[in-house]
């Protein structure tokens, strides 16, 4: 199994920089390792970026026009200055306090100012007590009093250099859906692509697979599919195909330098800069995941679903709803499982996924669940029949073949021989948690469900007098409560959705 934090290196480079430098009549010529600037990794706060720069002593000037130079080159390629760590080797200081610099969370962290390159004392733990799933995170879930379990602020911990280790790093445990992607699957995609659509992928992963966690995912559900197969007709009415839709209704693909303009505007929104690590990446089956890595808070997004109208729904599905929630669920008393159990609280899903797949489309004007929708579909699909038969099936919906491709791997992945019948069902709590809120949208008090963090909309009443509100944090989408529910209101009717068919759906 591979670790976390090279997940996503594919991004970073690693090739040496040259400076020249001109001494009198001598050019020196110094080579850097590239895995000093962050290409694909940062941290979208400009005090973090501050307190992440070496300090220089004055007798060290002659190093800062060279990292001038290399920040000049970084910024070059991302459209962002990145972290310089150029500095000349410092003696040990004495222990000192790093505090919370920016956002509502922080922890005092006591760091040791260790000589440059020398290993990180933080930045290499694994943090095992919050466990992530693909879009949404617990928060404390070991019920631990221990310093650690608490979010820290991103700008509350020291930038350590990158550095490339001579023997491969101890293999750690990766969250459930980065293990659930099969190790071969680019090498069965051409074979299946070769066999004209005809061969029955056989998936090999790095490691068995939990028992109990594919026996909970195992089972399909129909409950919902005459809705889900309504909405997708009208889009394909509508637009005549998927791929017609992302283009009118999604924009231009993004380069990287709007994404990250995006994402730091979208932060400054919600009033966490430098809070959450953000990486792109190109190798994802879904279109963002947010987990926690090295104890810091970390959303990597596919370039692939980077669309000009889509990003900031994206950005409210993960930061503005799991990340927000998370942070509110950690001052809360429930924040453990411990906690939990006391106040006998219902499980979080489907009520933080449903959420987050309307807070997605939100202001679009014609806010179709396509996405929730066609995952419910395929699943239930892919429960009686085999991949290459689904393949076939979805097509009257999908015409791409390699965006069929990945609902079919998502809706198959566990699997090692997809030939039969089956399917990992995790999906289909997208348009579950929809439809339910949608139900009940008239009376949940949704600033509420977003203020007691990881909860199910049945359990904010009964919590409210036991809540811990001072420092809670509302998306600011959700601020305006009168205008939230018109736009409830609108992606009903959109979706072909009335309220007799819902209460008749989900009965009191």
């Amino acid at each position: 199994m591979w670790p976390l934090q090279n997940m996503y290196e594919r991004d970073e480079l690693h090739l040496p920089v040259i400076s020249p430098l001109l001494i009198g009549n001598v050019r020196i010529k110094f080579n850097f390792p590239r895995r000093y600037f962050l290409a694909s990794a940062m941290v979208l706060d400009p005090g973090a970026q501050g307190l992440a720069r070496p300090q220089i002593s004055k007798q060290a000037g002659t190093t800062k026009p060279l990292r001038k130079e290399a920040e000049t080159k970084s910024s070059d390629r991302n459209g962002i200055r990145g972290h310089s760590s150029l500095s000349t080797p410092q003696p040990e200081a004495p222990l000192r306090t790093i505090s919370q610099t920016s956002g509502a969370l922080g922890c005092g962290l006591k760091v040791n100012r260790a000589p440059a390159g020398a290993p990180s004392l933080v930045g290499n733990r694994q943090c095992s007590w919050m466990r992530r799933s693909e879009s949404s995170f617990n928060v404390n879930n070991t019920g631990s009093n221990h310093s650690r379990a608490r979010i820290r602020n991103a700008t509350s911990l020291p930038h350590i250099a990158r550095h490339i280790p001579q023997e491969p790093p101890p293999v750690k445990s990766p969250c459930l859906l980065v293990a659930l992607r099969p190790m071969n699957v680019d090498k069965e995609k051409e074979a299946f692509f070769k066999s004209n659509y005809t061969y029955n992928p056989q998936f090999e992963y790095s490691e068995p697979l939990s028992t109990s966690i594919m026996s909970k995912y195992s089972e399909a559900s129909d409950r919902f599919i005459e809705q889900a197969v309504r909405i997708m007709k009208s889009v394909v009415k509508m637009y005549g195909c998927y791929e017609n839709f992302e283009v009118a209704t999604g924009g231009a693909m993004l380069s990287k330098n709007k994404i990250w303009t995006c994402i730091r505007s979208y932060m400054r929104k919600e009033g966490c800069s430098g809070e959450v690590v953000v990486r792109l990446s190109d190798d994802l089956l879904s279109q963002a995941v947010m987990m926690v890595e090295n104890c810091r808070p970390t959303l990597t997004i596919n370039l692939a679903g980077a669309r000009q109208h889509w990003l900031e729904g994206m950005l409210r599905h993960e930061i503005g709803t799991h990340y927000i929630r998370g942070v509110n669920n950690s001052h809360q008393p429930w924040h453990s499982a411990a906690g939990r159990k006391l106040y006998s609280l219902k499980p979080a899903n489907p009520t933080e996924e449903g959420l987050a797949s309307l807070n997605s489309v939100l202001y679009r004007k014609y806010p179709f669940l396509w996405r929730a929708a066609l995952l419910y579909y395929t699943v239930f699909q892919a429960s009686w029949m085999p991949f290459c038969q689904l393949f076939q099936d979805i097509a009257k919906f999908v015409e791409d073949p390699n965006t069929r491709w990945e609902y079919c791997v998502r809706a198959k992945r566990g699997q090692t021989d997809t030939a039969l019948p089956g399917c990992f069902s995790k999906d289909q709590v997208y348009l579950d948690g929809v439809l339910m809120l949608l139900r009940y949208r008239k009376t949940i008090d949704f600033k509420m469900l977003a203020a007691l963090g990881k909860v199910s909309f049945e359990d904010v009443e009964h919590l409210k007098k036991s809540a811990t509100l001072q420092r809670t944090r509302i998306p600011h989408f959700m601020r305006d409560q009168g205008r939230y529910l018109e736009q409830l209101h609108h992606i009903t009717a959109v979706n072909g959705l009335t309220d007799e068919e819902l209460l008749k759906l989900i009965p009191q």
